[in-house]
């Protein structure tokens, strides 16, 4: 199975480099921090997972400005990156990931519909930051957004 695959892989990969993460999830509600936490060995690595999955979550721990919010939305690439460059230096991680998203079923929008995801990750001194629309119910959005954020850290990593 590609999950598995997948975590094993990441895991490998921050082992071997002796790096420390910390991901900030909204839509996903911790899914990718259990997905890092499964194999034996993943406190080497994992340092902190929050879940922020509210907009005063995200002003009162991650520091995002409301103003940002308001403006750009709270599913948007600026908060995405703001969610992943604050957790980094919270937790002063080598890499970072920031996931933030509409899983559905409701709170979709022309602009933004169900399945918009925005996923940044920061890693060995580079960012990377996509926008993705997921198709499907609310857990296939939230398992694609939390494999689909790994991918982006492998890339990042190799």
């Amino acid at each position: 199975m590609f999950m598995k695959a997948i975590v094993k892989q990441i895991h490998k990969l921050l082992i071997k480099n002796n790096l420390k993460l910390g991901v900030a999830e909204s839509c996903t509600g911790g899914l990718l921090s259990e997905l890092l936490t499964r194999l034996p060995g993943s406190s080497e690595y994992f340092i902190l997972g929050l879940i922020t999955y509210s907009n005063e979550a995200k002003i009162r721990l991650l520091k995002i400005p409301a103003s940002l919010i308001i403006k750009k939305g709270a599913v948007s690439k600026e908060v995405a990156l703001r969610m992943a460059e604050s957790v980094k230096k919270l937790v002063q991680a080598d890499c970072s990931i920031g996931i933030t998203g509409i899983a559905g079923p409701a709170g979709g929008s022309k602009i933004k519909p169900v399945g918009t995801v925005f996923i940044a990750v920061r890693a060995k001194n580079k960012i990377i930051c996509r926008k993705f629309i997921f198709k499907g119910k609310r857990l296939r959005i939230q398992r694609k957004a939390a494999l689909e954020s790994l991918a982006l850290l492998k890339k990042l990593l190799k």
